[in-house]
C-alpha cells in the first residue's frame, strides 16, 4: 500500500477548506484516510496552513509521497526543511506538547511565525466614504501647505519689484517736473 500526503476537500460549495491527510494512494480524493495530518485554507490573506509537523515528519520518514501542492505547503510551513535536515518526528512532537503545555499552539514549533487572523468584514461604505473624504481633506491640506511654502518666496520676489515702482515714481515726477519748467 502506497502512501501519499494529499489534500481532501471539505467545506461548502465555493467556499473550499482542505484537510491535509495520509491516505492509501488509490482512494478516492475525498474518501477513506488513514489520518490527519494538517489543514489548509487557502480563502483569507494570508491564507491559514495548520499542519502538525510531528506527524507530517513520521509520515515522510516512513516513506509517504507527498503531492505537489502538499510539498509546497510543507515548505511554506518548514516542515519540509524539518524532514531534510532529519529533525525526528520525536523531538518535533516533544516540542509540540512544550509550546501546549505554554498555553500557545503546536503550530510554531519549528520558529514559522503563524499569520495573524483577519476579520472577515469588509468595510462599511460609510467607513470607505470617510476614508476618501479624509484622504481628500489631507490632500488638500497638503496642497495648501505647499501652496503657502510657496507664497512667501512669491512675496519676496515681488516686494524688490514694488520697491523698484516706488523709487521710479518718483524719479518720473521729478522729469515730469523738469519738463514743465
Amino acid at each position: 500500500m502506497t502512501v501519499r500526503l494529499r489534500l481532501m476537500r471539505m467545506g461548502k460549495k465555493k467556499q473550499p477548506t482542505y484537510r491535509i491527510v495520509a491516505a492509501d494512494q488509490r482512494a478516492p480524493r475525498d474518501g477513506k484516510f488513514i489520518e490527519i495530518v494538517g489543514v489548509y485554507d487557502p480563502r483569507p490573506n494570508p491564507s491559514r496552513i495548520d499542519i502538525t509537523q510531528s506527524k507530517a515528519v513520521n509520515w515522510l520518514r516512513n516513506g509517504a509521497q507527498p503531492s505537489e501542492r502538499v510539498q509546497k505547503l510543507l515548505e511554506v510551513t518548514g516542515t519540509w526543511e524539518a524532514f531534510k535536515e532529519g529533525v525526528t518526528a520525536e523531538s518535533l512532537n516533544e516540542k509540540e506538547q512544550a509550546a501546549v503545555a505554554d498555553g500557545g499552539n503546536a503550530w510554531n514549533v519549528l520558529g514559522v511565525a503563524k499569520p495573524a487572523p483577519e476579520s472577515k468584514q469588509r468595510p462599511s461604505k460609510k467607513s470607505q466614504e470617510k476614508e476618501a473624504e479624509a484622504a481628500a481633506e489631507a490632500a488638500e491640506a497638503e496642497q495648501a501647505a505647499s501652496e503657502a511654502a510657496e507664497e512667501p518666496a512669491a512675496e519676496v520676489s515681488e516686494e524688490p519689484a514694488a520697491e523698484e515702482a516706488v523709487a521710479e515714481a518718483p524719479a518720473e515726477e521729478k522729469e515730469e517736473a523738469k519738463g514743465d519748467e
